[in-house]
């Protein structure tokens, strides 16, 4: 059985470094996610909402091999979560603490 490219061990230190707290860099990487996340459903609904059909026939829902493709394309997209580490671990996301920006405005 091989294990999927999506399940990588990942080094708590590493992932702690930036922020200097776990927890806080899994809240940054958790938020990416979901914006991750909203931004492909949006971009998967929107492709799908071409096949729409007020007919409830079961024949053209089976034979929309050009629906089924797009499904499976992003069923294959790495996960947010995983893009969201990455992007995290690369450097490649901004963030601010809320007392950051609460001292700022000080």
């Amino acid at each position: 059985m091989a294990i999927q490219s999506s399940i990588v061990t990942r080094d708590l230190e590493q992932l702690a470094k930036p922020t200097g707290n776990i927890y806080e860099s899994v809240v940054v990487i958790s938020k990416r996610a979901k914006q991750i996340a909203v931004n492909i459903k949006e971009e998967l609904n929107s492709k799908l909402a071409e096949f729409a059909t007020t007919v409830d026939n079961l024949e053209e829902v089976f034979e929309n091999r050009e629906q089924i493709e797009i499904s499976r394309f992003y069923e294959r997209m790495p996960k947010p979560t995983s893009t969201a580490t990455e992007e995290f671990l690369e450097g490649k996301l901004n963030y601010r603490l809320r007392e950051e920006e609460n001292a700022a405005e000080n």
